[in-house]
């Protein structure tokens, strides 16, 4: 079989989340390969159609059955990819094994290295990888030299902006044979890999196993993300020589089952999920109680890519989302801006805050912050790799409390700082509009729910309000006074 990216020949590429049209009956009269490809991460141009032939890409976005058919016929009648009306024209080196540059909404932020299979290469064909570089010979100690040089990436990776070599050291001196989790639930750039790059994060997860001493691997994600678990699921059926034992079990939908332990605890098949106590940590006592790591797909990627290519610019996989048009997933050189990675999208309206971070991200409305995690926290904000925009005519009080109901229904309940506090911090933000505006009471009772926590969950809840206090306290002010900037808490204002 040949890959796709070889350069030999017309190759028509179709990109979309979810590669589910029928073909047009056109498609057999072409002289050219047509392959489904999985998301380019940037929704606002797909499905997205891609000619390629002697070193030209023509693309032709948001295409739909009727146009795929026509472009078909087209191309039926002349084998010039730009032929027929395209909305951009690139050239590019024929055999390239990665998405080329071009200038379409979503697309033309950022850079291509974790994601550069996004789009371009079929996800579950071992050939279009191996094309590009992939399926390495084992090396443990390059991979072990490689903990001290990447970070994990996402709230779902138990080494979280951390260098992980002590803890795959640790593993690796254990007794017992480990296991290697990837946790990919919840993330939309961890799902984008699984579903776009499944064999990126294979090559990471099971070189790390075996320089570990693993003797298993198992991807984990959430039972939503359906596209994901069944891409994974045929690159490990597709590849063709898999050093370890690789599973692929999806998990509940909630929101805490990304949260390490918890994931541990659901791959268990524990109903209830808590986090655990620590110490000790997964990676002396995880999945079934032998030693565990615990890292989200990004990181995988990010270590497949290091082993491949060497020393390159660190890069952070980002979503943009919110009051946008259309949300897009950016791969950017940390040393780009959130205002850069806001240029992925089409605001619906000006843009006053971003909550960056995630669900409990930190609120801000300056955008003029670096990506990497060090600028991020240096900052209050979050390093989960989501960017969601709220527009002026968002209230940030509302925004909020919503958060931080969301964080004391979904909480699982095990440690009081965090199931009281959340409660608690509900309630302080209920009492705005009845004039109870207390936030030398709220910065408190985040404090110790950040000190005593047992996990990340209750440690960053109050993150969204005490950041909003910081950044737009006038607007709780308004509030007390029975006023919301906004126009938006009219009623509950009235109501009180």
């Amino acid at each position: 079989m040949t890959a796709i990216t070889s350069g030999d020949g017309t190759v028509v590429r179709i990109a979309e989340a979810i590669p589910n049209r029928t073909l047009p009956v056109a498609a057999g009269d072409l002289d050219a390969r047509v392959a489904q490809v999985g998301s380019t991460g940037a929704t606002a141009v797909e499905p997205l159609v891609a000619v390629t032939r002697d070193g030209e890409t023509s693309f032709h976005t948001r295409c739909s059955d009727d146009e795929l058919g026509d472009l078909f016929s087209a191309l039926a009648e002349t084998a010039d990819p730009g032929a027929s009306d395209a909305d951009a024209v690139v050239e590019h080196d024929p055999g390239t094994t990665g998405f080329p540059a071009v200038d379409l909404p979503g697309l033309a932020v950022g850079v291509r290295e974790v994601t550069s299979a996004c789009g371009w290469r079929r996800p579950a064909n071992p050939t279009d990888h191996d094309a590009a570089g992939g399926f390495l010979d084992s090396d443990p100690g390059a991979v072990l030299d490689l903990g001290t040089q990447i970070r994990g990436r996402g709230w779902g990776d138990w080494c979280r902006d951390e260098y992980p070599a002590e803890t795959w050291r640790t593993a690796s001196d254990a007794d017992t044979p480990p296991t290697v989790v990837v946790n990919g639930h919840g993330n939309r750039a961890d799902t984008l890999l699984l579903a776009s790059a499944p064999f990126e994060v294979l090559d990471g997860a099971t070189s790390l196993a075996d320089a570990v001493g693993a003797d298993r691997v198992v991807v984990y994600a959430s039972d939503a993300d359906e596209r994901a678990l069944e891409t994974v699921r045929a690159a490990v059926d597709n590849h063709p020589d898999l050093p370890v034992s690789v599973d692929v079990s999806p998990g509940p939908v909630d929101y805490r089952a990304a949260e390490p332990t918890m994931a541990l605890e659901a791959l268990e098949g524990n109903h209830r999920l808590e986090a655990r106590l620590r110490p000790p940590g997964p990676e002396e006592s995880g999945l079934d109680g032998v030693p565990t790591l615990v890292h989200t797909p990004r990181t995988m990627a990010h270590l497949a890519l290091a082993r491949r290519e060497g020393e390159r610019r660190a890069t952070r996989v980002v979503t943009v989302t919110g009051d946008v048009a259309d949300e897009a997933t950016v791969e950017l050189a940390e040393s780009a801006s959130l205002a850069d990675a806001v240029g992925a999208v089409d605001p619906d309206g000006a843009v006053k805050a971003a909550c960056v971070g995630g669900q409990f991200g930190g609120l801000t409305g300056d955008l003029d912050v670096s990506v990497d995690p060090r600028s991020l926290a240096e900052a209050d904000l979050g390093t989960e790799g989501t960017v969601q925009l709220l527009t002026k005519d968002r209230c940030v009080v509302e925004f909020v409390g919503q958060r931080a109901r969301f964080a004391s229904e979904e909480n699982c309940g095990r440690c009081v700082p965090c199931r009281e506090g959340t409660t608690q911090l509900a309630e302080l933000l209920r009492d705005l509009y009845e004039g109870g505006y207390d936030p030398s009471g709220i910065r408190e009772l985040v404090r110790v729910m950040e000190r005593s926590s047992i996990c990340v969950f209750g440690v960053d809840a109050g993150r969204p309000t005490r950041t909003a206090l910081t950044a737009f306290e006038s607007e709780f002010e308004a509030h007390a006074a029975g006023r919301c900037p906004a126009g938006q808490c009219a009623d509950a204002l009235e109501a009180a």
